[in-house]
Parts: structure tokens; C-alpha cells; sequence
């Protein structure tokens, strides 16, 4: 009704505003006729809007909520099918299998439950879902709750992963590093610039920590002002409806009537001697009270490749163990790409390795023993720091998921379209489910969805497929849709044509940066209409080039209409408009001039 009544209000004196304009020189001429049909106008139309307004939500059954195919959600008491006509259906996204079965609804609003829905997990996922919750009517708690790291002892606030020791400090860091890259390449553009510029780490751990608390402190009056209860408590369940929440003070038993389980994950280490003791992960990098110094990095996914990439800019020595392949998961072409433009940084990788164990030294330095996986060789060196990042295991130990019936799969919780558990009245989101992508706007975006569908009368599912995504290493990797190697898999060597080409950003020019592992390519249909299944590209401000044509690749894009888009000139985003050479026709996809 709050809702309403502000939309109302809106609409209202915009209405009024408009005809008090308008009416302004009849008021003059005969004010009482004039004020007394005003008088009517205003009644009858606020009267008129207000039905009108409600008559709207009620048959969109969310605020402006749109299915898949841009046509208004369904009321609560339509199925979920999709809508009537045929919807653009990308080959690989099966966009109409996501309405295969009727919408779940738990709509209660009452009851003898506590909460109409208990949120586990105050991250990005938790967060969303209670608030859209909220605001369709639900009475709503969120749980949360952060155990220390084993080594450390760092804790944060509410917010979860991405805020306090994921994306947000992350890019922080990266962003510090770019700019003392850029400090030294504006010498060459003529700037006077002191060679003993150097970063403070101190200061730099205090500016992000200080940005960090003040997300923590936005999101609680958030939740305040939402009316969505915040329980700073460890949650587990006791049956499918009740959970007992662990807190400071003691333990609280609250019931719901649905759940939503949001709790995400945390780093693992590694089953060695002096892993947990002597290494940190990523929980604690972002906050650590003391240089890292010489780095060993374990593991070559997203997370160990950004934090080495920035640990270098910063001016320290990191280096990377790689036990099997860089950044898997994604296009392999592209991945090596990355890992060869960090080695040409001075970025050393350990190829095939393994460590076997971590011990401090008297001068508190950290002796790694490894071992190569190929030849069996054995070896040893120090290092200041070792930051473990091979991996992430879902929070699902602490929730006693058997006591409620929850099904678990490699400690993660499997979902169907809906993000239902095999238990009818629990759910899950985020990166807590399997085989979903682990990013946080697909976390955001789903726990709306959710909340819309429980309790709005929606029906719009997440669609998990062509989700772009960046890794932010210094020159930083942005990709949508399909791999190289996917494609092939799923459609035949024959029918992919790949589209390639090297470029020159022209801002690499006068400093005389290196432009070897600049590089794009779109994964493309052989035939037929070329229709693009992936785009790929590595090079400055990745993430913003890919945001618009990840839309453009969910539409339905295709090789001609890239190639027939007029570029804007000079950008790095254009190259994709200038695709021409394909890898069969094998010939130099390398440009000879940055404006021909």
C-alpha cells in the first residue's frame, strides 16, 4: 500500500501540476467555476488513478515485473507457461524449458509461523530476496553470520562475499594497481612525474576497509528501513519449518514458513602441513595488516590470477602455482592468453605443481615444499605470504540440512528452475546452489526473481544461460555466451566459424605498452544466419566492452549485423564491429593500422 500510495503520489502532481498550467489563464477569468471543476477534476481522477494504479499491479502481479520475453508477468492466478507467440530462442538457451512446470507459490502472508520467510545468508543472493520480499508483502528475517578464518581471525559485517572480500576490494585493488601503472606511463605523455612514487599498503588496506564499513553500515539501515529483521546468528535447522539461531546471547528458535538458503561459500585450504596455520586466502588479503611481500599464489583460477595481477602492480612478487590448467572453465585460447600477457609482466607461474607442505621459519619467513606433477621433482623456496585460492566449498555443514530433508551434492544444494530444493517450502540461491555461475549479479537477480514469484504472483524464472563476465587481471579477460571449445562440443567442429583478430589500443601508443595479448574473437554459427554462440576479449576496461554485447548476444546477434555496426572510433569496443578473418581461412589477423 506504501507503494502505492508513493507511485499515487507521483502521478498525482504531475497531474495536477499539468492542469494547474494549463488552466492557469481560465482561473484568472473566472476563479470560482474555474477552482470548483478543478475541485471535481482532482476527485474524480485521483479516484480514476488510484483504481487504475491498482488494477495494474494487481494484473502484473510485481513492480513492473516482465517475463523472459519483455510481456508483463502473469497474475498469481496464471500458470507459468511462457506467453502466447513464439519468443526469439537463442540455440543454446532454452528459454522456454525454464516455464515447463507451474510456478511454486507460498504465498501466506499469516499463518502460525513467525516469519512468512527466513533468509539464511546475508549476502548478495540473502539481501535481494528479503527485500523484494518485503516489499510484496512478506514479513521477513535474515540471518547472517560470519565465522572467523582459521588463521587470522578475519570477521565482517553484513554484506556477504562480494562486499567485504570478494568483487568491491577486489576492484579496489586492481583499480590501485592500474593507477600506479598509469602514473609511470604518463611520463611519456608529458607529465613530470617523481620516480620514487610508491604505494603505501597500510593506507591502501585503511581506504578500502573504511569504503567496506560504510556498505556494512548502508545495508543495516537498509534492512531497517525495509522492515526486513536482522539476526546476527548462525542458523540450523531443526525441521522444514523451524531453525534454531545461535547468538551472542544465547540460542532463539524461529519458525517460517518458507526458507531461502543463501549462505554462499568460503575458500578451502589444502589437506597439507601448515596450510591453515602459516597460509590466508582471500578472506584475509584485503585487510592484512602488514605488506604481503613475496607472494606464492596457489592456484590459477579467477581469484589466484587476480590477486597476483594486482599484487604485482602494487610492486610486489607474486608468483603463481598452477596444478593443471589456468582459468578452468573458461576458453582455454583466451586463458593462456592471460597467463602468457602476466608472465610478460614478470609474473612467474609454476606450471604442473603442487605444494606439499608450508612451515615458518625462525625469521618468520615461510619455507613451501612442491612437487611437479609430470616429472615427480621435488623442491622448496620461501615466501613473505601464501595465499591459498583453489577453490570454494559451499556453507552447508552448519545447517543440518538433514534435519530438514534437503538433498546436498558435492556441498553444494541442487535446484530446480525455480531454485527449489527437493523440500517443498525451501530454497536455495545463489552460490550455494550446483552448477550455476557464482557471480554476484546472477546471485542479486535470482533471489529477486525468487522473492517476485513467492510472494508478487510472478513468473519470470533465472535464466543462467550467456552470463557475461570479467576477470580482472591487468589486462584484464571479458567474456559471454560459449567458448571455443564448448561450441565445438555442442554444435561440430564444421558447423563453428570463429572470427579473430589482434588490435592496437590507442592509448598503449606513446607509452610504448606492449599490444601482443590484445585480442578478440566471437564464437559464430558456420551457416545460415552466423548467428554469434560467444564473444570473447582481452584488454583494457574488459567488463565495459562486454556489458553492451552481452545484451546483444541474448537478442539473437549475429556476425552480420556486428560487422554492419557502425564503431565508435577510437575505442577498443569497435575491433568487435571490425571482425573479418576467421581461423579457417587462416590468414594474419594482426591490424596494420589502427584507422583502415
Amino acid at each position: 500500500m506504501n507503494l502505492c500510495n508513493s507511485r499515487f503520489s507521483v502521478t498525482f502532481v504531475r497531474q495536477c501540476s499539468t492542469i494547474l498550467t494549463s488552466r492557469a489563464s481560465i482561473i484568472r477569468e473566472n476563479k470560482c467555476s474555474s477552482l470548483n471543476g478543478l475541485s471535481f477534476w482532482i476527485t474524480s481522477s485521483s479516484t480514476s488513478a488510484q483504481h487504475t494504479f491498482q488494477r495494474t499491479m494487481s494484473s502484473a502481479g510485481q513492480r513492473g515485473s516482465r517475463d523472459s520475453y519483455g510481456s508483463p508477468g502473469a497474475g498469481a492466478g496464471q500458470s507459468g507457461t511462457a506467453a502466447s507467440g513464439t519468443p526469439f530462442q537463442h540455440p543454446h538457451c532454452d528459454r522456454a524449458a525454464m516455464y515447463d512446470q507451474p510456478v511454486r507459490k507460498m504465498r501466506t502472508k499469516g499463518g502460525s509461523y513467525d516469519y512468512d520467510l527466513i533468509v539464511i545468508g546475508g549476502g548478495s543472493a540473502g539481501l535481494a530476496c528479503a527485500k523484494e520480499a518485503v516489499l510484496n508483502g512478506a514479513r521477513v528475517a535474515c540471518l547472517d553470520y560470519v565465522k572467523p578464518t582459521p588463521t587470522l581471525g578475519t570477521k565482517w559485517g553484513v554484506g556477504g562475499t562480494c562486499v567485504n572480500v570478494g568483487c568491491i576490494p577486489k576492484k579496489l585493488m586492481h583499480q590501485a594497481s592500474l593507477l600506479g601503472e598509469a602514473v609511470h606511463e604518463a611520463a611519456a605523455y608529458g607529465w613530470n612525474v617523481d620516480d620514487k612514487i610508491k604505494p603505501d599498503w597500510n593506507k591502501l588496506v585503511q581506504s578500502v576497509q573504511n569504503h567496506i564499513k560504510s556498505v556494512n553500515w548502508v545495508t543495516r539501515v537498509d534492512l531497517r528501513d525495509k522492515k526486513v529483521e536482522y539476526i546476527n546468528g548462525l542458523g540450523s535447522f531443526v525441521d522444514s519449518h523451524t531453525l534454531v539461531a545461535k547468538l551472542k546471547s544465547g540460542e532463539r528458535t524461529i519458525t517460517a514458513q518458507t526458507f531461502v538458503i543463501a549462505v554462499g561459500g568460503r575458500p578451502r585450504y589444502p589437506d597439507i602441513p601448515g596450510a591453515v596455520e602459516y597460509g590466508i586466502t582471500s578472506d584475509d588479503l584485503f585487510s592484512l595488516d602488514r605488506e604481503p611481500g613475496k607472494t606464492l599464489v596457489v592456484g590459477a583460477g579467477y581469484i589466484g590470477l587476480e590477486c597476483a595481477g594486482f599484487l604485482k602492480g602494487l610492486g610486489y612478487e607474486p608468483t603463481v602455482m598452477v596444478r593443471s590448467i589456468v582459468l578452468r572453465g573458461f576458453d582455454q585460447q583466451m586463458a593462456e592468453l592471460v597467463a602468457s600477457s602476466m608472465e610478460e609482466r614478470g609474473i612467474p607461474f609454476l606450471r604442473k605443481s603442487v605444494p606439499l607442505s608450508v612451515e615458518k621459519q625462525d625469521d618468520g619467513k615461510l619455507l613451501v615444499k612442491y612437487k611437479n606433477t609430470e616429472t615427480g621433482e621435488e623442491a622448496e623456496d620461501l615466501f613473505d605470504t601464501v595465499l591459498w585460492a583453489i577453490g570454494r566449498k559451499g556453507l552447508v555443514d552448519d545447517l543440518n540440512l538433514p534435519n530438514a530433508g534437503v538433498s546436498v551434492q558435492k556441498d553444494k544444494i541442487p535446484v530446480d528452475s525455480q531454485e527449489a530444493t527437493n523440500v517443498a517450502n525451501i530454497y536455495a540461491v545463489g552460490d550455494i546452489i550446483y552448477g550455476k555461475p557464482e557471480l554476484t549479479p546472477v546471485a542479486v537477480l535470482a533471489g529477486r526473481l525468487l522473492a517476485r514469484r513467492l510472494y508478487g504472483g510472478a513468473t519470470q524464472r533465472m535464466d543462467y544461460n550467456d552470463v557475461a563476465t570479467t576477470v580482472f587481471t591487468p589486462l584484464e579477460y571479458a567474456c559471454v555466451g560459449l567458448s571455443e571449445e564448448d561450441a565445438v562440443k555442442q554444435y561440430g567442429a564444421d558447423e563453428v566459424e570463429v572470427f579473430h583478430g589482434y588490435y592496437k589500443p590507442t592509448e598503449f601508443f606513446i607509452p610504448q605498452k606492449s599490444v601482443r595479448y590484445c585480442y578478440l574473437k566471437a564464437v559464430a554459427e558456420r551457416h545460415g544466419d552466423q548467428r554469434v554462440y560467444g564473444l570473447h576479449y582481452i584488454g583494457p576496461v574488459a567488463g565495459e566492452v562486454i556489458q553492451g554485447f552481452a545484451a546483444a548476444l541474448k537478442s539473437g546477434l549475429t556476425i552480420n549485423t556486428l560487422i554492419n555496426t557502425v564503431g565508435i572510433h577510437p575505442t577498443t569496443a569497435e575491433e568487435f564491429t571490425r571482425l573479418s578473418i576467421t581461423k579457417r581461412s587462416g590468414l594474419d589477423p594482426t591490424p596494420a593500422s589502427c584507422c583502415s
